[in-house]
């Protein structure tokens, strides 16, 4: 077996390092400057029923230690991305397993945005983004209720039962355990860990906020030991696989979080300042897994 494969939720990839959901829209500019078959999955932006315009400009902002950022899910809606952006990861990447991410703004949104996703056949695994900072209706509010995100999960599972169903969690809660387990009640198939902290910047100048929104999820190195902290928090009460996200930069990033507990990484911020970081971090895998004297990327699934 190669050293870089693994298997997460019984699919198998060739490589732990996904981008994460947002940072590469649905894959056609990224292609322009790696390959994306080696990634070991490909994260398409979250996607909602109907098409979100987002949030006017500006949208993102370079601050301390990361990005701010508050597109506000803009996204060209289910039936779009299904009949458009889908078959053309098919036709191009067949063996790619793409993550089907979604959001919505109901409870009924979220269910039916799954069940249509998981009808698409290269979508093998629904990532349901409880968790995005950035809307007024949706997203976090559904993160922080352990009621409510077991009460969605179960929902989701029960349209989507043969294909692996992954919470993206919110690190805005006191404690981050309870919201794992209520995922994991509801019966997940594995978490996504962390989405970004809410943060906002004020442009002196101007006296106003630097987003058009004001506030906006920090993403980026700054959010780096947050994540490690919340996964190890996480894996030492489930053996539900993690996929790990949050301040990774570099292949020594990517197997902090895959000690903490993680199985898998994605690559966010990583990607705005470097467009070449997932395949950097690939390449960087195994000699920082022979400095650190790792045999290879399946020892840390849960799945033995």
């Amino acid at each position: 077996m190669d050293r870089l494969e693994t298997t997460i939720a019984g699919v198998k990839l060739k490589s732990p390092v996904m981008n994460a959901s947002g940072t590469a829209a649905y894959g056609q500019q990224m292609a322009k400057n790696i390959d994306l078959n080696e990634l070991g999955a490909f994260v398409i932006k979250s996607t909602t029923m109907e098409p979100r315009a987002g949030h006017p400009w500006p949208t993102t902002a370079a601050t301390t230690g990361g990005w701010l950022n508050a597109v506000g899910l803009k996204n060209p809606g289910i039936e779009h991305v299904l009949a458009y952006e889908l078959p053309w990861l098919a036709e191009n990447y067949p063996d790619l397993p793409i993550v089907g991410s979604i959001a919505g703004s109901n409870p009924d949104d979220y269910v039916e945005v799954a069940k249509r996703m998981a009808t698409a056949p290269n979508v093998k695994f629904i990532e349901v983004n409880i968790s995005c900072p950035n809307v007024a209706k949706g997203g976090v509010a559904f993160g922080t209720d352990p009621v409510v995100v077991e009460d969605m999960t179960r929902r989701i599972k029960a349209v989507v039962p043969n294909k692996p169903v992954f919470m993206k969690l919110t690190p805005g809660v006191t404690e981050i355990v309870p919201i794992a387990l209520a995922a994991e009640r509801g019966g997940a198939d594995g978490l996504v860990m962390i989405n970004t902290l809410m943060g906002m910047e004020i442009d002196l100048e101007t006296r106003k906020p630097r987003l058009s929104n004001g506030t906006g999820g920090l993403s980026g190195k700054a959010i780096h030991p947050i994540a490690v902290r919340m996964i190890h928090q996480v894996r030492e009460v489930t053996n539900l696989p993690i996929i790990g996200v949050g301040g990774v930069f570099s292949a020594k990033d990517a197997l902090e979080l895959m000690v903490a507990g993680a199985g898998a990484v994605q690559v966010g911020s990583a990607n705005y300042g470097n467009p070449h970081a997932c395949h950097d971090i690939i390449q960087g895998l195994v000699p920082a897994m022979d400095q650190y004297h790792f045999n290879n990327i399946a020892e840390f699934s849960s799945e033995k």
